[in-house]
């Protein structure tokens, strides 16, 4: 089998807000602009055998930064996750909501109203990775790299099918804007070789603000449909093109 490349999206407008997109059609801000063409950088040079994308604008607009060159091909089941009434609201208002806390404890049991279940985003999401990855594999044989771009949610889903858990653990997983996620398909097995790679830093980890803050139980939620990322925009703002290679060194 081959190898997937998953690339989640740059930061958005909606990220750097604190409100859930969904399907609403936002762009990418400045940094998630700058985090792509960052991404491009990392990935020059790797030979991809074909590119795939959610229909997304927000997809669409980091691989034009990206793989300027590229023709992605555009498969529906990529998409983010439906959450229905939820789009469009701010996060801290939906952790008031009941349904939250089955998403974050329960998400197999997660519907959202007028929306998508998560389990159906999940299986819908890992059948089109594993179809690509088949059909490049056979067209391109067993060493043929390819990208898929997607959203933190659904690539949180396919990793979690690719580490042989139960989607209830997929909150436990990260996806940061513009990260590279790496998993390798093999007839028996998938191997998830890279895990939500930005390439940044790991001075990026160290906590914000007041050092001796109060932890509370929404530390311990994940960030519904992706987050914003811990990426400094300062760290963005400062680079140029040649910078972009290796942002932070």
């Amino acid at each position: 089998m081959t190898t997937v490349i998953l690339l989640r999206h740059g930061r958005t407008t909606s990220n750097a807000d604190g409100t859930l997109a969904g399907h609403q059609p936002v762009a990418l801000d400045s940094t998630g602009q700058l985090q792509a063409k960052a991404a491009g950088e990392r990935l020059a040079g790797v030979p991809l055998a074909a590119t795939v994308t959610s229909p997304l604008p927000r997809c669409r607009e980091t691989l034009a930064l990206a793989l300027p060159d590229a023709r992605p091909q555009v498969d529906e089941r990529l998409i983010e996750c439906g959450y229905g009434d939820w789009e469009g609201r701010s996060l801290k208002t939906l952790a008031k909501d009941p349904l939250w806390k089955v998403v974050q404890q329960h998400p197999s049991a997660a519907a959202f109203p007028a929306g998508e279940p998560l389990p159906a985003m999940s299986a819908r999401a890992v059948a089109a990775v594993r179809e690509w990855d088949a059909r490049i594999g056979a067209e391109h044989g067993p060493n043929a790299l390819w990208l898929a771009c997607s959203h933190g949610d659904v690539i949180k889903a396919i990793v979690a099918d690719a580490l042989g858990v139960h989607l209830d653990m997929f909150q436990r997983i990260v996806i940061e804007p513009a990260s590279l996620t790496v998993i390798n398909y093999t007839p028996l097995r998938p191997f998830v070789v890279r895990l939500n790679d930005t390439g940044l830093p790991l001075s990026t980890l160290v906590p914000r603000g007041k050092a001796r803050r109060r932890r509370s139980a929404r530390d311990s939620d994940a960030e519904v449909g992706g987050g914003a990322g811990v990426a400094e925009d300062a760290l963005f703002r400062g680079m140029d093109r040649r910078d972009t290679r290796r942002p932070g060194g």
